[in-house]
């Protein structure tokens, strides 16, 4: 019996239709990764802004005052800038009015008014009570503290002697509706040093929020559902609308930033009440705001194509989010989201809503004036986004004409052109029809080197 086996063709044909599926794995896996890298990079992103930004929130040089002219206030203030080491700038201002003027102003967070019978006892205790509180401070907002702390109360029990029926309790002065979080630092800076007095703090909200945004971050979160409808429909324009002209598509980002302004002002007056006046200047201001993210992203389309949508998180989540003071003010921030917070659209939103709904409008027009100058950046990227389409037009079509010339030489070098018989030209015989045929080629020809050109472009 012969040994000799036959070739296995089967086992040939299986490998030969293995290759194939296997390269075709490779390839989509590739294709995966590759897209793959964006949404690893917005992870990195986000965990370094807001991690960055919010992790470990101290007070900077949050301004505050001490009211009163005398010796035992200006020893307070100077015993809390000495202890603070930087957390805390502490002044003194004559008067109780022209400390509200100040917090009205957003110049200071806070304003301890001592009793006028404490007078001694502040004095004697600034060192000691002033300098727990502002280390206290400097720790951030998790500092333990407030009327009912173990610090409060050992503080009392420290004093000696009972506070008389009439002696006036220690008065807090601050403006929540300017930040929540420093008037929450503040007022555990200045418990432990009330309670040096023997007496309660009495904190006084001199600026409130609305009953319905108790915190006062709900300015904050109308931002991000702004910000999110904006950047969101730069993908919408600058993908779905790629074939549509510059100008029509910056059309289209002004008209859909009105409505994200509309709908942002629906939500923060009749929906959720977190503005009960105001609305046509808040509606002003979300479209500005809006507009900026609008345009710069259309913009910006043209140049970063697929990596549109993670240039304009960065810009304007993870930078801007952090920045805007919505959540934690600059004072309470590093020094690189404090510099953003001068001049990033979100901050000029935030703050400029709070100017117009609780400050009344003070400081308004500068806030007003950077939603300004990120709408005119904006009109810039599309007009640059213009001028490099453009260019990229006029190319693509110098490249079609170029690639028609050569397909219409290789034509007419492979079929010769008879010279056909007057006779049957005239008759439309044989060779006319030969003629028309290679006309037609050159045709097909120069369709199908355009087609694929716009294939290659993108058109």
């Amino acid at each position: 019996m012969s040994t000799d086996r036959r070739p296995d063709h089967r086992s040939d044909h299986q490998r030969g239709h293995r290759s194939p599926a296997r390269s075709s794995h490779s390839a989509g896996l590739r294709h995966v990764l590759t897209h793959l890298i964006t949404p690893l990079l917005m992870c990195i992103g986000m965990g370094l802004a807001y991690l960055g930004a919010f992790a470990n929130p101290a007070p900077h040089h949050l301004p505050v005052a001490v009211v009163g002219s005398g010796r035992s206030a200006q020893l307070l203030a100077q015993s809390i800038n000495d202890k603070a080491d930087g957390a805390l700038e502490a002044r003194t201002v004559g008067d109780r009015s022209a400390a509200v003027d100040l917090l009205k102003h957003q110049e200071i967070f806070g304003a301890y008014v001592s009793n006028a019978h404490g007078e001694k006892g502040a004095s004697g205790g600034a060192g000691t009570a002033a300098g727990s509180g502002a280390q206290g401070a400097s720790r951030g907002v998790r500092t333990p503290g407030g009327a009912d702390s173990p610090g409060a109360s050992t503080g009392r029990a420290g004093a000696g002697g009972e506070a008389g029926p009439a002696r006036p309790a220690p008065e807090l002065l601050v403006a929540t509706a300017g930040s929540d979080t420093s008037a929450t630092v503040v007022q555990k800076v200045f418990t432990p040093i009330a309670a040096q007095q023997g007496a309660p703090l009495k904190v006084t909200d001199v600026v409130p929020t609305t009953e319905d945004d108790p915190t006062g971050q709900g300015i904050f979160f109308l931002l991000v559902a702004i910000s999110i409808g904006s950047y969101a429909s730069v993908a919408v324009i600058g993908g779905a609308g790629a074939v549509l002209p510059i100008r029509l598509r910056a059309a289209l980002a002004l008209g859909t930033s009105f409505v994200v302004g509309l709908i942002g002002t629906a939500f923060a007056g009749p929906v959720f009440h977190l503005v009960d006046h105001g609305l046509a200047g808040l509606t002003g201001m979300a479209w500005l705001y809006s507009a900026g993210i609008l345009l710069i992203g259309t913009g910006l389309h043209t140049f970063l194509r697929r990596w549109t949508t993670l240039g304009v998180m960065a810009l304007f989540v993870m930078l801007n989010f952090t920045s805007s003071g919505g959540i934690f003010r600059p004072e309470m921030q590093n020094g690189f989201f404090a510099a953003l917070h001068s001049f990033w659209n979100g901050a000029g939103f935030v703050e400029g809503t709070r100017s117009h709904v609780y400050f009344d409008g003070y400081g308004l027009s500068g806030h007003v004036w950077t939603l300004a100058w990120w709408l005119v950046a904006g009109l810039v990227t599309v007009g640059a986004a213009a001028l490099a389409e453009r260019e990229r037009r006029t190319a693509e079509a110098e490249a079609v004409m170029n690639a028609a010339a050569v397909a219409a030489a290789a034509v007419r070098a492979t079929v010769p052109e008879p010279a056909p018989a007057p006779s049957a030209e005239r008759g439309g015989g044989p060779d006319g029809a030969r003629s028309g045929d290679r006309r037609a080629a050159v045709a097909a020809a120069e369709r199908g080197v355009e087609e694929e050109m716009e294939e290659v472009v993108g058109v």
